[in-house]
């Protein structure tokens, strides 16, 4: 019996002592800028920096000189399929958890563990807006053609495709609202790889503002709040 209450005791200050550096080293990582390269390109294009408290997507024009995304994410895959739209926004996650918590009251041990534990399928969300409005949860910032082109090919590697090379929708009536679908993605979501992580490997990839490492929100929000 003793020996079994050591062996507890050893697990709940490991268990204790992860939890602290896991969310010291975020609180750490996250703060230091990622090295940014000075480019001197126009910055004409109007993206922006979304965030619904937790999950952050990237959210870009949805249709200019360089990319129509209704090629690659057709409108007509989402239950309103209105064609007023001015912005896509496009986030990565667990597939599981996007599909069976709409809200965190449905969050399940089940998903929580899948999820967390890196062994669950991922998806890409993607969302249209006719207008974009700035608030403490969505910076606007300005891109070049540059940025563009390495948010855009970090997008489309993280499409799973089918064998004529086509993004694969999801068929589900677990959407948020009338203007959203869901997309398979490659990769798993993980406790060091989050839906964040990946919005943040993309910001670094673009040469935009963004943290080392992050798996959450503030991580990301904090480079852009002025």
């Amino acid at each position: 019996m003793k020996k079994a209450m050591i062996i507890l005791l050893y697990i709940f200050t490991g268990l204790i002592a992860f939890i602290a550096l896991y969310f010291a080293a975020d609180f750490v990582l996250s703060r230091i800028p990622s090295n940014q390269a000075k480019n001197n390109q126009p910055k004409t294009i109007t993206a922006y920096i979304l965030s619904n408290g937790v999950h952050t997507d990237i959210v870009l024009p949805i249709k200019n000189e360089l990319q129509d995304w209704t090629e690659i994410f057709p409108i007509e895959n989402t239950r309103g399929k209105s064609d007023q739209h001015q912005f896509i926004s496009i986030g990565w996650g667990d597939k599981g958890f996007y599909l069976n918590t709409p809200e965190w009251k449905d969050l399940t041990l089940k998903t929580a563990l899948v999820a967390g534990l890196g062994i669950g399928e991922s998806a890409l969300h993607v969302t249209y807006y006719r207008n974009m409005k700035e608030d403490e949860l969505c910076y606007k910032v300005q891109i070049d053609s540059s940025q563009f082109e390495n948010l855009k090919t970090y997008i489309l590697n993280a499409l799973d495709k089918d064998q004529d090379g086509q993004p694969i929708l999801v068929e589900t009536n677990a959407q948020y609202g009338e203007d959203d679908a869901f997309y398979e993605a490659k990769g798993s979501y993980n406790l060091f790889f989050s839906c964040n992580t990946w919005a943040n490997v993309a910001l670094k990839k673009a040469n935009m503002p963004s943290g080392i490492w992050t798996v959450f929100d503030k991580g990301i929000l904090r480079h852009y709040q002025k």
